[in-house]
Parts: structure tokens; C-alpha cells; sequence
């Protein structure tokens, strides 16, 4: 797995992962629950939906 997501990208996957979290249980919903995924991607640097793609927003240090 090689790193595919950049330093604005986690911290927008971060805080949108937070929001649908809370906001999830702030309705009292499952839906919330979707909100990890975000998080996890972000934790990994590494999104699966980028590679059929072909997109990274990594800064690449060649």
C-alpha cells in the first residue's frame, strides 16, 4: 500500500470523519457509523477508492 493521500486530504477525511460521527449520534443513527471510514483512510494514508484512478495527492520526494 503505498501512501495516496496528502496532508490536506487526511486532515479533511479527519474532520469529516469526526462530523458524520457525531453527527450520527447526535441522531441517534447507525449511520454514524460510516464516519470511520474516513478516519481509517486518513490513519493509513492510503484511500483504495484512488487507485483505479490513478490519483494521489501525497507529495511525492523523488
Amino acid at each position: 500500500m503505498k501512501c495516496n493521500i496528502g496532508k490536506i486530504d487526511r486532515m479533511i477525511r479527519i474532520f469529516l470523519g469526526a462530523c458524520i460521527i457525531a453527527v450520527g449520534f447526535y441522531n441517534q443513527s447507525w449511520w454514524g457509523v460510516v464516519g470511520i471510514i474516513p478516519l481509517f483512510t486518513a490513519a493509513f494514508g492510503w484511500c483504495p477508492a484512488y487507485v483505479p484512478f490513478g490519483i494521489s495527492t501525497c507529495k511525492t520526494t523523488d
